[in-house]
């Protein structure tokens, strides 16, 4: 794991590159490594998990034609390091990292469809004179770039790109709109003017001023992954196939050559993976991590110390109070330099520093709810179809208001805040109403929120607009298929493993998800829906693919 950067321009300036490589120094409190020439710059800030000492960057091919700077994991660079070697590639490291520069020179841009892993690069050839940058399918790694008449340049983090005097330090009034209505910024808007989030799954190559940005993968349909994975109308085959899928996953996660463990929330998925890594490791050699909360209400270390006592893990849990967590918030606001909406970042930096004094590296559940279906608002949809049929717009209103006059709770997920959210979106088109569920303010709550000036620039596009553009003659996604991907799309990739990323890369720890394995992604994509979500049940393959495993309670 890494932070990287770099830039072309004009003229190249050592300190510089310097200055902006120092902004990302949590992320790679190991080493660094800088390149400068040909009017461009590379440098990296690198975390060694992976051949620490063969796998610096910037890397090169067996002629220097190529430098290469990479932040993220290949799980499967072993085989592709032979396949490639059997092509007559020589390779000088036996890092994942190599790779990437050596599949460039064979496949050109299709290498990042053979890359199974979390990964954001940027590659020079010097031949063309050309920058070639990619992003991992699902969003794990983060890359930002800004793109002038003279300029162009790229980081991990804006923090980074704004030390460069050629980068505005601006706001973007679409990215604040964007902000306020979802809590996050979706791609490939950020906060700031002129500063663009390259998205997940896209390929982008830079030449001069030419720049040109696609997408390499697609969140698969249904009916593209039961082409790939075939039909069955038999639970047992599907509970079969989604664990030993999720295993293999696992297994491929494992490579490292730094202590690793397990986040551990007590909640079905994280719990999975807890089984998972003690069938391949054995559970007395698995480590897991747990926050726990002295409000009740928050608190589910209790369940996560069942979870660790059945498997028979090595388990650690750090209880926190409300002060500890505030008390973060300085800390908090010096690596999140994009705004997010997310109170969860909180207990989730202390997990990632409480998990670093024991560990390099963790996996997380991370992903498991977007793609086996684990929202309540996924029911709230089914009820909110009803309400619209029934309830007409008068009555709605005189039950919103009467659902405001409920006194407030501070309680986690409590009544009054359900009800109250329910009520405020429930009339919204099905695309966009888990939005509105979910995030801060409605589009037309802006208008009257955004002073004049920047209400006007801000709204000159809905900012529910992207989401719809996603699904634009998109047909073939609908029902649950089509709001998961919808959560896998948006809340998934921009909040969860944004928090994730910013968490744990400032405590020098690198996260790894199974569940967004490419694989086992595409499989989920074909479980038939009703062992998604049925009745109240949600995530229902998976409970049946663990019941054998788990304490009842967590199922």
């Amino acid at each position: 794991m890494c932070g990287i950067c770099g830039y072309e321009s004009g003229v190249v300036d050592g300190a510089l590159l310097q200055r902006m490589n120092a902004r990302l120094r949590p992320r790679g409190p190991d080493e660094e490594g800088f390149y400068t020439g040909d009017g461009v710059a590379l440098a990296m800030r690198r975390l060694c998990v992976i051949d620490p000492v063969g796998g610096q960057q910037p890397i090169t091919n067996e002629d220097g034609a190529m430098r290469l700077v990479y932040n993220g994991e290949i799980y499967n660079y072993r085989e592709l390091r032979d396949e490639l070697r059997g092509k007559g590639h020589t390779f000088s490291s036996d890092s994942d990292t190599e790779v990437i520069v050596h599949g460039y020179e064979e496949w050109g841009d299709a290498v990042v469809e053979r890359l199974n892993g979390m990964f954001a690069f940027g590659l020079w050839d010097t031949r063309s004179r050309t920058w070639f940058l990619a992003r991992d399918r699902l969003g794990e790694k983060p890359l930002y770039y800004y793109h002038a008449p003279g300029i162009f340049a790229f980081a991990s983090e804006p923090k980074s790109l704004l030390e460069h005097p050629s980068v505005p330090r601006r706001l973007n009034p679409a990215g604040l709109a964007a902000y306020l209505t979802f809590d996050y910024i979706p791609s490939p808007d950020s906060i700031y003017e002129g500063i663009r989030k390259l998205p997940p799954a896209h390929k982008m190559r830079v030449r001069g001023s030419c720049i040109e940005v696609k997408p390499y993968w697609t969140f698969p349909t249904r009916a593209e992954a039961e082409h790939e994975e075939g039909l069955s109308a038999d639970p047992a085959n599907w509970r079969w196939r989604l664990r030993e899928r999720l295993g293999e996953a696992v297994a491929r996660q494992l490579v490292s050559d730094v202590p690793l463990g397990c986040f551990l929330s007590g909640g079905l998925d994280s719990s999975a993976i807890a089984v998972l890594m003690g069938e391949q490791l054995g559970a007395g050699k698995v480590q897991t991590f747990a926050i726990g909360f002295t409000d009740r209400s928050f608190d589910e270390s209790g369940h996560a110390a069942t979870v660790a006592r059945h498997l028979g893990t090595e388990h650690h849990t750090q209880v926190v109070d409300a002060k500890q967590l505030f008390d973060l918030l300085p800390a908090v606001a010096t690596f999140m330099d994009e705004p997010l909406g997310d109170g969860s970042v909180l207990p989730t930096f202390a997990l990632a520093r409480f998990a670093k004094a024991h560990v390099t590296v963790a996996l997380s559940g991370d992903g498991g709810d977007e793609l086996l279906g684990g929202y309540p608002t996924l029911f709230a949809d089914r009820w909110a179809n009803r309400y619209t049929r029934f309830i007409p717009p008068w009555l709605h209103r005189s039950l919103t208001s009467a659902a405001r006059r409920i006194p407030v709770s501070t309680a986690d997920m409590s009544f009054d805040f359900k009800l109250k959210q329910f009520l405020r979106a429930a009339q919204l088109p099905s695309d966009v109403r888990h939005f509105g569920w979910v995030g801060s303010f409605l589009p037309e709550e802006l208008t009257h929120l955004l002073q004049p000036g920047v209400r006007e620039a801000a709204l000159a596009t809905s900012p529910y607009a992207r989401v719809l553009a996603e699904l634009d003659g998109r047909a073939d996604r609908q029902g649950l298929d089509r709001l998961l991907f919808l959560y896998a799309r948006f809340y998934l990739a921009e909040d969860v493993l944004v928090k994730v990323d910013r968490c744990t890369m400032a405590c020098g720890l690198e996260t790894r998800a199974p569940f967004l394995d490419p694989s086992f992604v595409r499989l989920c994509a074909a479980v038939p829906t009703n062992l998604k979500v049925r009745g109240t049940g949600t995530k229902i393959v998976l409970r049946q693919a663990f019941a054998d495993a788990l304490p009842p309670a967590i199922l």
